[in-house]
């Protein structure tokens, strides 16, 4: 779909931008200039939110604080964070009333100029983040000029708008050949015309239910990302990724990767290989060699396919094989995604913080044998005994901590009852040391203590990366590298 076809009148337009978050900011930054009346509102009203509406005022927008329920009056587009839930009270007004609702993304879609940059586009319950800088990496290495945006920090409306007007008054194209876009389900759903070049469904498991509503409207969420036209990536080993694409109307083609041999039209592992049988002049009968499994940092059976995936969309943009070797060697894992902290006494003590619902759980927890688990924090309805049955064969023991450590106990106790199991109650600044202390007790020398906590940090910290900063601190004053006084 060209940009033109879904291109909107917006000077003058009555819009109201819900929520003052970052991307909400950035939509009311950009729409205002563009000479909409934009009406920002938000349930909050502290000192930032004051700061914030400040700002948006001084660029012609008008903002309300402490009401997030009501639509303004004259509404005729709600552009809303990604936060609101569809049953908030301002968008179930705007739905009754029939007032078009999108997000962020699908506003920066809309907002595309002739000759706008492509997009390849990732989503799935798991590695969204690591397969976005790594694709950016790629495209690097393939001397383009890319960037990663979209729910890694970058609001995409903000780079649609390029660098601004110039002195005479005209926009910028954006300044960049590509652009690697992160997709969370909350966005997708607010989106109806987007369009990329390239997109990938990773994995999908149950998560963020209490948003959705039910598994098959978070699915469908996912499955929005392919369009007409689009390059579907899927993953092979995965059921419900492989049936989005298949039931993809109108895909360019479609094309998987797996952990396995790769079929013709795949890209896969082959001995100490990742190949691909997809992007080559003759698939049936030839594989490019891509890059070693030494390549893939840190090394794990989910970083392979993430990296495959990653593989799959730049070669779809015309990457050579030699830039997916060069942008895997050259892409820093983020921090708190199996990270590797320290060897203490012949135990390695890796943090995976971000491991916050099941899947991700188990996706760490195959990575490593023998492991003592620390486990625990809110697990936002999700059911976690399949996760502690497939895992049960690999656990030296486990520490527990968080609000709903009761029911990793409890699964513990129908599937792995052998297993020794110690539960940290505390909550105070200092229990990831109690924490961390404990499982040093349990683990021997080749073991790995293992943070992948299965749940959401919010009772105890303030986000993941705190969570995980916390763990560092603690393993690094086991191993006596750290002030024995400091406490995160």
């Amino acid at each position: 779909m060209d940009a033109e076809e879904v291109s909107e009148p917006w000077d003058g337009l009555p819009v109201c931008v819900a929520g003052l978050g970052v991307s909400g900011r950035a939509a009311a930054r950009v729409l205002a200039g563009r000479g909409a009346r934009v009406t920002a509102v938000d349930a909050r009203d502290g000192e930032e939110q004051r700061g914030h509406a400040a700002e948006l005022e001084a660029r012609g927008a008008a903002v309300r604080l402490g009401d997030g329920e009501r639509l303004p009056e004259g509404t005729e587009l709600v552009v809303t964070s990604p936060g609101w839930r569809p049953d908030a009270p301002l968008l179930a007004a705007a739905a009754a009333a029939g007032i078009e609702i999108i997000g962020e993304v699908e506003l920066a879609w809309r907002l595309r100029g002739p000759g706008a940059a492509p997009w390849l586009a990732i989503t799935g319950t798991d590695g969204k983040t690591t397969v976005v800088r790594m694709l950016a990496c790629m495209l690097a290495a393939a001397g383009r000029k890319a960037l990663a945006v979209g729910n890694v920090g970058t609001p995409i409306v903000e780079v649609v708008e390029g660098a601004g007007a110039s002195s005479a008054g005209e926009r910028h194209a954006e300044p960049y050949d590509v652009l690697a876009v992160e997709l969370s389900s909350y966005q997708l759903h607010w989106s109806s015309s987007l369009a990329p070049e390239a997109a990938v469904v990773l994995n999908v498991a149950p998560d963020h239910l209490d948003w959705h509503g039910t598994m098959d409207a978070y699915v469908g969420a996912k499955g929005k990302i392919y369009a007409p036209g689009t390059v579907a990536v899927f993953n092979a080993d995965d059921d419900t990724s492989a049936a989005l694409a298949e039931r993809a109307e109108g895909v360019d083609r479609r094309i998987g990767f797996t952990l396995r041999v790769p079929r013709p039209g795949e890209l896969g592992v082959v001995d100490e290989l990742l190949v691909d049988r997809a992007f080559t002049d003759d698939p049936a009968r030839h594989a490019a060699e891509l890059a070693a499994l030494g390549d893939v940092r840190p090394y794990a059976p989910h970083n392979v396919a993430n990296a495959l995936a990653a593989a799959a969309l730049a070669r779809a943009f015309g990457a050579p094989p030699e830039a997916v070797r060069e942008g895997l060697r050259s892409f820093v894992p983020d921090p708190h995604r199996i990270q590797h902290v320290a060897d203490v006494a012949g135990v390695a003590y890796v943090n995976d913080s971000k491991a916050t619902q099941p899947h991700a759980a188990a996706a760490s927890l195959a990575a490593y044998e023998p492991v003592v688990w620390i486990a625990g924090g809110l697990l936002k309805g999700l059911d976690v005994d399949d996760l502690v049955r497939s895992c049960a064969g690999r656990l030296r023991g486990v520490v527990l901590m968080g609000r709903d450590r009761h029911r990793i106990a409890e699964a513990l106790a129908r599937h792995a009852p052998d297993v020794p199991v110690v539960d940290v109650s505390d909550t105070d600044t200092g229990a990831m040391n109690r924490v961390v202390s404990e499982a040093s007790g349990l683990a021997r020398p080749g073991d790995t203590v293992l943070l992948a906590p299965v749940g959401a940090s919010f009772d105890m910290f303030a986000n993941y990366p705190a969570r995980g900063d916390a763990f560092i601190a603690a393993v690094e004053r086991l191993a006596g590298t750290s002030p024995a006084g400091d406490v995160p």
